[in-house]
């Protein structure tokens, strides 16, 4: 016993002694410090790297050429190194958001440190931090009734699939016994190319929007349903069998019908056979961003007696493949408009930044909607193709759900 002892306190001598030299190494540094006057000042302790750069959401973005052509990317900055081998570099004031930044040292990308916050995006982690103000109040988690986020695993016969899994939101007192017998309208929220389950409640903080709204009494209560649009995934990658590879912008069966297709009995089907959803056209709304919006798009246009809510969050209108099992998804897009439309959807919506690549084909489609004289709301941003976007259409979007006419 007394040799046991000896040994457990060794090893946590021997704990306590690494933690201590992490933490001297480190130099016990602040970064990010968000200063009074919302600067932010960055720290990086390299003492023999010959450049340490920032790169930052909100920095001057920068143009590159891609396969889906120009695109903007975040901007760099170099940090200014002290004698003691600590780089930093203070910020102009910045916005309220959700910033994301990582850094540079000698050509070799790296996240922060000093910083515990990081999120994924595709295959990308980046740190990020939050500027408090009224444009991001929403974004915080703040001292309200918190909804639950549950990882939910169903069947989708349609994709040949056992299991996929999806991300469920329901709002605070949903499972209070007190409210065992109240339904709720339904929410279906889209995640881009690339993403995945997961990508609307940590990159886009669906759940915080919610709760936030909610606990304002700007939002209805309602259960916000975020599933995995990449028709060949269980999951996200990792989180299911034989999955650990490295995630993709371009996935199989994405554009191709096959979610459209499995949507509304696949999806639909089990969330109202699973929850107490009201579940007609009036209480369902689906909104998506690019591939997403895509996809709500031709879901909507395909059941026009499902969803009186849709929304396009900088959508990736015309860039499907219709051919193949699927193709009649995209057929007589006109006819299926105009049966849509004569049911009179309460709130078709559709946004852009004003510097998205897809911005012209949102313009041309806008136009075929005006020709025929369809009613739809048009909000435009500044910024491209980016989540700081797509994180205001959802707190713009969710207050306009389940209103009456």
């Amino acid at each position: 016993m007394k040799k046991l002892l000896t040994t457990l306190l060794l090893a946590a001598t021997m704990t306590a002694t690494a933690q201590e030299t992490v933490g001297l190494n480190a130099g016990d540094i602040t970064s990010p410090e968000i200063n009074a006057d919302q600067t932010v000042t960055f720290r990086f302790f390299a003492p023999q790297a010959k450049e340490v750069k920032l790169e930052a959401d909100f920095l001057p973005k920068q143009k590159i050429q891609t396969p889906m052509g120009e695109m903007e990317t975040t901007g760099t900055v170099m940090l200014n190194k002290d004698s003691n081998g600590l780089w930093t570099y203070t910020s102009p004031v910045l916005a309220p958001e959700l910033h994301t930044y990582s850094f540079s040292v000698d050509g070799l990308r790296m996240t922060d440190p000093n910083n515990v916050y990081m999120q994924r995006d595709i295959f990308t982690y980046t740190n990020y931090f939050l500027i408090d103000g009224e444009l991001s109040a929403n974004y915080i988690v703040r001292d309200v009734p918190h909804g639950t986020v549950a990882k939910v695993w169903y069947p989708s016969p349609k994709l040949n699939m056992e299991q996929r899994r999806m991300t469920v939101y329901t709002p605070a007192g949903y499972d209070d016994p007190k409210n065992s017998q109240r339904r709720y309208p339904v929410f279906y929220l889209l995640h881009g190319a690339g993403g995945d389950e997961n990508a609307w409640s940590e990159l886009g903080r669906a759940a915080q929007i919610l709760d936030n709204l909610i606990a304002q009494g700007k939002a209805e209560p309602m259960i916000v349903v975020m599933p995995n649009g990449n028709g060949a995934q269980q999951a996200v990658p990792g989180e299911y069998a034989n999955s650990m590879y490295k995630p993709s912008f371009r996935n199989a069966r994405t554009m191709d019908g096959a979610i459209e297709a499995a949507f509304a009995s696949d999806v639909v089907g089990y969330i109202d056979s699973h929850y107490r959803t009201l579940a007609d056209k009036a209480h369902r709304a689906i909104a998506g961003l690019s591939m997403g919006g895509f996809h709500s798009l031709y879901i909507s246009l395909n059941n026009p007696d499902m969803f009186d809510y849709v929304g396009l969050f900088s959508a990736a209108i015309n860039r499907g493949n219709p051919t193949g099992d699927f193709a009649y998804i995209y057929s007589n897009l006109d006819e299926k408009l105009a049966r849509q439309f004569a049911k009179a959807p309460r709130l078709y919506y559709i946004a852009i930044g004003n510097t998205d690549f897809l911005y012209k084909d949102n313009v041309d489609y806008r136009k075929r909607l005006d020709q025929k004289g369809y009613r739809y709301e048009y909000r435009e941003t500044d910024g491209g193709h980016i989540w700081s976007n797509w994180r205001k259409y959802l707190n713009w979007f969710a207050p306009r759900l389940f209103k009456e006419k």
